[in-house]
């Protein structure tokens, strides 16, 4: 479970470990219509920042995250982030697992009209 510190009324500091990355890959398998954008979006972009200089907030792939810290850092004006090499690589290769069947939900909900909301897709 990660730890997220309040240090003032405007910053945070948020400790992940590599058990955290392995809840962030289930929590994207199981609702993997849901977090579609977010597991391509991740796979594609890790390598742009070297894996673990990732940020989610970069190309708007912070909802998995967010869901993992169960509150949103954005009401904060600032946070830190301390985890471990093996947290980034984890989750790299939990979305690479992820990818091709969440770029076909994609395509699916294109294809049928519902834009990017994959869930109206998979629900009707």
């Amino acid at each position: 479970m990660p730890q997220v510190d309040i240090i003032n009324d405007t910053t945070l500091r948020i400790t992940l470990r590599l058990e955290d990355a392995m809840t962030m890959i289930q929590m994207a398998q199981q609702n993997q219509a849901e977090y579609a954008h977010e597991i391509i979006t991740i796979y594609e972009k890790m390598p742009v920042f070297e894996y673990t200089h990732f940020c989610f907030y970069a190309y708007d792939s912070a909802r998995l995250f967010e869901r993992l810290l169960d509150m949103d850092p954005k009401a904060y004006l600032s946070f830190s982030l301390d985890a471990p090499e093996s947290f980034f690589y984890a989750l790299y290769g939990g979305m690479a697992a992820l990818y091709e069947s969440s770029q076909h939900l994609l395509e699916q909900a294109n294809v049928a009209g519902t834009g990017s909301d994959v869930n109206a897709h998979v629900s009707s």
